[in-house]
């Protein structure tokens, strides 16, 4: 059964296919950004903040390769549809630490962390934030499922990508 890529009204879907994108709504999300939050960043903290960030795609394959593995060792049955990726808007703090470069103070960041699909207590699969190195031999994904923030601990997370600061997007489209 073919898909049909128009909504009722006859316009064109704009999420039709998962891979691609109009260029003039990839511009209208940049431009919504930046008219928006960014713009309220700048103006109530005070600062000329990121307006992009940049991951080289060796990290990002190394980064996936590591999910799959971790959650392989949890749990030798997980079927890769039921692994993901959150990515969660973060900022650096106001006196960054190295290997964090100073002019990165109060920007804002991503933060990526696996994700596994499971179902919830109420019967419905959800997206769990998932850190493999919380398991133990005995529950292995229940442990891994429940994140617990402490000093000490560690989480498969990945948040080295370069900001791109405004005036510097000669490399950039949008």
């Amino acid at each position: 059964m073919k898909t049909d890529p128009n909504n009722e009204n006859g316009q064109a879907n704009r999420f039709a296919n998962p891979w691609r994108m109009s260029t003039d709504i990839i511009q209208e999300l940049v431009d919504n950004y930046r008219n928006n939050q960014l713009n309220y960043i700048n103006e109530n903290l005070g600062i000329d903040d990121a307006h992009s960030i940049w991951f080289d795609l060796e990290t990002v394959k190394k980064f996936i390769e590591q999910i799959e593995l971790q959650a392989r060792l949890n749990d030798p049955t997980c079927p890769d549809k039921d692994l993901g990726i959150r990515l969660y808007y973060a900022a650096y703090p106001e006196s960054p630490t190295d290997p964090v470069p100073a002019d990165y103070a109060m920007r804002h960041t991503l933060v990526m962390v696996p994700t596994k699909k499971e179902e919830s207590e109420g019967g419905e699969m959800l997206n769990y934030d998932f850190n493999p190195f919380e398991s133990d031999s005995g529950s292995h994904t229940q442990t891994a499922l429940a994140i617990t923030a402490g000093l000490g601990r560690n989480a498969l997370a990945q948040n080295h990508g370069i900001l791109v600061h405004p005036g510097n997007g000669t490399v950039e489209s949008y």
